[in-house]
């Protein structure tokens, strides 16, 4: 996909500082660093949304994010904690249509977070009932 500016990048046509790659997933530098160290794992094979992933290379870009989370622990400076973000879809925020999980080294003062005014809203429990039994009828097979 030659619009896919992750495609792009992959492909060597657009630059990338590249810390992890193998067959399926890669991870590289993100170029607007939210905090000093943010990095984007991405399968390697084009894909625009979760659910266009195959489940074993899904897996894969959460293993390389925790291995990149402890490696970047053991950098200097040293982050005091971790964020994972993916973003499916534009309501989520998603702007680049190719799967990528941020890998967010977090510092004291840094200042970066998700905020929102729905954040921490108690829900009463029929409410959740209903709506899990939704979500467990979706997952029945053939739908």
């Amino acid at each position: 996909m030659s619009s896919c500016i992750f495609c792009e990048i992959l492909a060597g046509r657009m630059e990338g500082t590249f810390v992890y790659r193998n067959e399926r997933v890669s991870a590289f530098m993100d170029i607007a660093q939210w905090t000093a160290g943010h990095l984007l794992v991405v399968p390697n094979a084009h894909a625009a949304m979760l659910a266009d992933l195959e489940s074993r290379v899904g897996g894969e870009i959460f293993t390389v994010a925790m291995r990149l989370g402890a490696a970047l622990r053991r950098c200097n400076p040293a982050p005091h904690g971790i964020n994972l973000h993916l973003a499916d879809g534009e309501a989520a925020g998603q702007e680049i249509f190719h799967v990528h999980l941020h890998v967010i080294p977090r510092f004291p003062g840094d200042q970066f977070g998700i905020r929102s005014p729905n954040l921490g809203r108690r829900v009463d429990r029929a409410s959740l009932d209903q709506r899990a039994e939704e979500i467990r009828a979706a997952l029945e097979p053939g739908r």
